[in-house]
């Protein structure tokens, strides 16, 4: 690494902390300059950011002297918990738990910067301090120091882990769209009945449906299995554990020793759809199709399983459609908005519509798209290997460029 130099943050780019408008303010918020929590990077799949939950407006971003930050600029949250890294997608603000740098593009390249950040967001934490909660000072992330190497090696170590990181976000793209075209088909055959058109319609508990169709209760179509396993008792037993911030990492489920998974967790079987009971309102739904021995979920997962093998897309397509979901949202008790809960017996009651023959050829359309899907998603668990591998390599100046196989 001789040829790489030594930098403060503060000299290769300019340091920029947050700041949150009153809440107590209504006029400051519900408005459309793009405003970034930590909790917002605690959702996020990708490398972008381009929006939060919520946005203020003008008269709230004046009010506690936000400083706008230009696309291009890393966001790196210093404070509960520290080190969520994101680029910025567009003009953005952030809340007061964030340092972010705007990159001086003559000294470093901006991708570079976010995964350099990445692989040095451990040592950084180490750097905190406070007693309520831990937190990097806007004086110490300005003087944490760095190396890098000559603008031009950076760029070609970004291009290596852009286009791993690219390949795994055109895939989470693709898989977004086979979700909403399940969901539109779903939606075609099972709620607006538009393949069936030219028979005859009856009355039913939900409207209209084709002759010869039924209404039933989804607890009647579905097992919710409640065996569990104390994965501390098998120390070293490796697990493959779907856990909820696996849920929300890509779908890709955790690798873990059974020493290292705290609490009871579901046995977990192939196609099952889970869906997570906690915070419905942040939907979280989760296809598994074949999973590994020794799979696991978390309990604040609610597991369905079709009654009948061949119907676990037709299942998938009911837990994915937008009145389960409202369905839900009906059932949500919890005082505070962070541990608000349903249970799974209030959605036994739900009515589908339903023919045999009818989900039977539905399910023959769906089950490739669930395959493909699954397929996406086991791709981009061994990109994510691979450039999880050369991260610390080439951060590092381990491996030099010209010894990789580009």
């Amino acid at each position: 690494m001789k040829e790489w130099k030594t930098y403060k943050l503060s000299e290769i780019g300019q340091v920029i902390g947050g700041a949150t408008p009153s809440t107590k303010v209504a006029s400051n918020y519900d408005g459309d300059i793009a405003w970034i929590t930590p909790k917002d990077l605690s959702l996020l799949s990708g490398r972008y950011v381009y929006k939060g939950e919520r946005c203020i407006t003008e008269a709230g971003y004046k009010s506690c002297s936000c400083q706008m930050l230009p696309a291009g600029s890393v966001l790196f949250s210093s404070r509960a918990p520290i080190g969520y890294i994101a680029i910025a997608g567009n003009e953005l603000c952030t809340n007061q738990g964030f340092k972010s740098v705007v990159p001086n593009p003559e000294i470093v390249n901006s991708h570079f910067l976010y995964y350099l950040l990445s692989y040095e967001k451990n040592r950084i934490a180490e750097m905190g301090s406070g007693t309520t909660f831990m937190e990097i000072s806007g004086n110490v992330m300005k003087n944490i120091e760095v190396k890098l190497p000559d603008l031009s090696i950076q760029n070609k170590i970004a291009e290596i882990l852009t286009s791993l990181d690219e390949k795994i976000e055109n895939n989470k793209r693709i898989n977004d769209n086979l979700e909403q075209q399940a969901q539109v088909l779903y939606r075609s055959w099972f709620v607006d009945f538009e393949p069936f058109k030219e028979g005859k319609f009856i009355e039913s508990e939900i409207g209209e449906i084709p002759a010869g169709w039924s209404i039933v209760k989804f607890g009647d179509i579905v097992e919710i299995p409640k065996k569990t396993i104390n994965p501390q008792k098998f120390p070293d037993t490796i697990f493959n554990h779907y856990s909820l911030p696996a849920c929300d990492n890509g779908l890709i489920a955790e690798v873990q020793a059974g020493k290292d998974i705290m609490s009871n967790k579901i046995i977990l079987q192939s196609n099952t759809t889970l869906f997570s009971k906690l915070n419905p309102r942040i939907k979280r739904i989760w296809f598994t199709c074949e999973v590994l021995p020794n799979s696991i979920c978390s309990t604040e997962f609610i597991p369905y399983r079709a009654k009948i093998d061949t119907e676990y897309s037709y299942i998938f397509s009911i837990v994915n459609s937008d009145a389960f979901y409202s369905s839900v949202m009906g059932c949500v008790n919890g005082a505070t908005g962070s541990h608000q809960r349903f249970h799974a017996e209030d959605t036994e009651d739900f009515l589908c519509a339903y023919n045999k023959d009818a989900v039977n050829e539905f399910s023959k359309l769906i089950e490739p798209v669930l395959k493909q899907m699954h397929d996406l998603r086991q791709e981009n668990v061994k990109l994510a290997l691979t450039r999880d591998t050369l991260l610390p390599k080439l951060m590092s100046g381990a491996l030099k460029i010209n010894e990789i196989d580009c």
